[in-house]
């Protein structure tokens, strides 16, 4: 009897090695040549539980790098849905990092599938899931793409902005030089808005 795709990406997923560049390309060349394991690809990472989901959201947040960010159409409401739950250091940094993606492609000029597809719910999940983030104790690359991901969604959102400048004034700055550095920066893109 033939293993069912989600079997077979676990298997790929357990097999995949350390987080190395050719180790992350390699599985997610398998995915690239069928395109319908994506969606197992989606449902392991949100197996919140187990470890596993690590690795998924390595090879999720790599295709959606540098291969096809259109790919997570079909599951934005799954994403959207379920960022917030979440465990593992090592799923939600590779997972902000697909939320900064998508807001760049929404606020993009180019028009693109992104943003006829992304619901406006979908990107309330996603704003409210990144000031979770920035409250919580996380990682640096999580604040720095988290901070990104609000700041652009709060072109169109206009209470956004004051609760950015806010969390990274009183609380993001004060800890580390990455986090300042990039608090600052988004701080600068505030005001210049403002103006």
């Amino acid at each position: 009897m033939p293993e069912s795709n989600l079997q077979f990406v676990t298997n790929q997923l357990y097999n995949l090695g350390n987080a190395g560049k050719e180790n992350r390309q390699r599985v997610a060349n398998i995915v690239l040549e069928n395109q319908l394991l994506m969606k197992d690809l989606v449902t392991i990472t949100f197996k919140v539980d187990d470890k596993i989901s690590i690795k998924a959201a390595w090879i999720l947040e790599w295709i959606c790098t540098h291969h096809h960010l259109d790919w997570m159409i079909p599951y934005l409401e799954e994403f959207s849905s379920k960022i917030n739950t979440l465990k593992y250091d090592s799923a939600i940094r590779p997972c902000a990092k697909i939320c900064e993606h998508l807001a760049n492609a929404f606020y993009t000029s180019k028009e693109n599938d992104i943003q006829k597809n992304l619901k406006n719910t979908q990107i309330d999940n996603i704003i409210s899931c990144g000031f979770d983030w920035l409250i919580t104790p996380q990682k640096i690359a999580v604040r720095a793409y988290t901070m990104n991901t609000l700041y652009l969604f709060g072109l169109k959102k206009d209470w956004i902005h004051p609760e950015l400048k806010h969390l990274i004034e009183t609380k993001i700055i004060h800890e580390s030089k990455g986090c300042k550095a990039r608090g600052k920066q988004i701080l600068e893109l505030i005001a210049k808005r403002r103006k």
